[in-house]
């Protein structure tokens, strides 16, 4: 039996607006044709767009590997006090203390995990004839922490008519003011439920850029796109990478779903 696709609210807390439907013909007043990074490739089939969830790679696990070091420390430490002294105190109150340094732990392990193992691109490709798109996504819960079900690669693919892009705006004070995102929501179509939301861009300008980019591709093909100013980039060669992104796994796509999406479908195949 099939498993029932998971039900997301239709907008998420902080939406503020959607971008041009995948229909619209209209495209942006800026020209993006000097876009960084510039889509990774593209052919008569296929474009593929960089993606990556983290902006900044290593930061969270160069500043917070101290701070997981030190929540251990610290559970060491009461769990020694409690042992090696007569404990007179409430043990519930002795389990509360405990929890507090192990929580920290596990927060921060949790973060730090997805720091190392996130892969050093997450691309999008929109294969135009298939009329889908198919995402190189990284799942990951931070409860699970040690469940390979819940974390990893594990790429899938949509319908085009089906996606919307959505602008979520907030305002946070000490992290660059107004924080701009783009994200992919994915409806089903005989119920409008969202079924799945994924990240895109972490910033108003490079989404509404890569979205036109997409829609023009999918509606006109190749020739519609502009020249692009800078040279695609293979994420897998280290050359140019910081340090930690070359820690990074590299992209592999499954073999069947690569073919897939680089290739137009077959006479007869059923979508």
């Amino acid at each position: 039996m099939k498993a029932k696709p998971r039900v997301i609210w239709k907008r998420a807390l902080c939406w503020s607006h959607d971008l041009p439907d995948v229909r619209s013909q209209r495209v942006p007043s800026f020209s993006f044709e000097d876009i960084k990074p510039a889509p990774n490739f593209l052919d008569e089939v296929c474009l593929e767009l960089p993606r990556s969830t983290i902006s900044l790679r290593g930061v969270v696990a160069l500043l917070w590997i101290p701070g997981l070091v030190a929540s251990f420390g610290v559970l060491v430490y009461l769990c020694w006090l409690m042992l090696s002294v007569d404990w007179a105190g409430d043990w519930f109150v002795a389990l509360v203390i405990l929890l507090i340094p192990l929580v920290a732990m596990w927060a921060i392990a949790s973060h730090v995990k997805m720091d190392l193992t996130l892969p050093r691109d997450e691309p999008i490709r929109f294969n135009r004839l298939r009329r889908k798109i198919y995402l190189y996504q990284f799942r990951f819960h931070y409860i699970y922490l040690f469940s390979r079900k819940h974390w990893g690669v594990k790429p899938v693919a949509y319908n085009w008519d089906d996606v919307t892009a959505e602008v979520y705006r907030v305002y946070a004070p000490g992290h660059g003011g107004l924080i701009e995102n783009v994200m992919l929501s994915v409806r089903n179509p005989e119920t409008d439920e969202v079924i799945d939301r994924v990240f895109f861009t972490h910033d108003l300008y490079r989404g509404e850029a890569y979205w036109a980019i997409a829609r023009l591709f999918m509606q006109q093909g190749p020739e519609a796109l502009p020249k692009f100013v800078h040279p695609p980039r293979d994420w897998n060669d280290d050359d140019g990478l910081s340090h930690m992104h070359c820690l990074a796994p590299k992209v592999h796509w499954p073999e069947a779903i690569d073919l897939e999406s680089r290739t137009a479908p077959s006479e007869g195949e059923v979508q």
